[in-house]
């Protein structure tokens, strides 16, 4: 994939969520999380709390972990200047929450270009937690969240092509639920939409390197297509054709 003629430099880590049962927040990406930042060479994160609404105790939540492993870790809210706080930064990080929310606060921050600038022409290093992966996609179509608020459009960074669906969970046979399913939701869109949508499990990550796309993690991930039946993918699969444009 080319941004205006020129190569893509992006490095992602895009996670389903930052919780996963049996592990405490984001612990159970302790290790492929840090040594995706120290490959980059990363020792601040800037981390951007915009899906939820108490900031300061969002991003104290995050900087607690992040200490832990030995980085450190800034809130956006404390620069007077976030565009410029993006400019800045040595890798950025968008937590989970409200996925509406947090697009609109972006876009009032004219936040989507500058980090779409930083992610894919500078090589910024990128992370994102559930509603911080469905931000980085194509667009937020396929959040699980509700629309608590309106943001001026669904198109989100496309730091990737296709979309994703965090929290994914696959039908569960014999269930006498009769309500839609996930599968019946990603249907839905792929009945007004061409775009892949990769579901994640809780656990599961999508990493990208370059032009290099890599499930990381606990589970498999389950890709979608309009019109074709779904395919599952293991951890340590090469999924780099998601980066094509669909």
């Amino acid at each position: 994939m080319n941004v205006a003629g020129q190569m893509v430099k992006r490095h992602l880590f895009l996670m389903s969520s930052s919780g996963v049962h049996g592990y405490d927040y984001l612990m159970h990406a302790e290790h492929d999380l840090s040594t995706f930042l120290r490959k980059h060479k990363v020792r601040r994160v800037l981390f951007i709390p915009y899906a939820r609404t108490d900031y300061k105790a969002y991003t104290s939540k995050v900087a607690k972990v992040f200490a832990k492993w030995n980085f450190d870790c800034d809130g956006i809210e404390t620069f007077p200047d976030p565009v410029q706080a993006v400019r800045d930064a040595q890798a950025i990080f968008i937590g989970g929450g409200n996925t509406f929310l947090l697009l609109k606060t972006l876009y009032e921050h004219q936040l989507v270009p500058a980090i779409r600038e930083q992610v894919l022409r500078h090589g910024t290093p990128y992370m994102g937690s559930s509603a911080g992966t469905n931000v980085a996609t194509r667009s937020i179509h396929t959040t699980n969240d509700m629309p608590i608020v309106y943001p001026p459009t669904f198109e989100a960074l496309g730091l990737v092509p296709c979309n994703i669906n965090p929290h994914y969970l696959a039908p569960v046979e014999g269930s006498t639920h009769l309500g839609e399913t996930r599968d019946d939701r990603i249907n839905e869109f792929h009945e007004h939409h061409a775009a892949p949508v990769l579901g994640l499990p809780e656990g599961t990550t999508l990493m990208v390197e370059g032009d290099v796309a890599t499930v990381v993690g606990f589970f498999p991930a389950r890709l979608f297509r309009q019109r074709q039946a779904w395919r599952q993918f293991q951890p340590g699969s090469d999924v780099s054709f998601l980066l094509e444009s669909p």
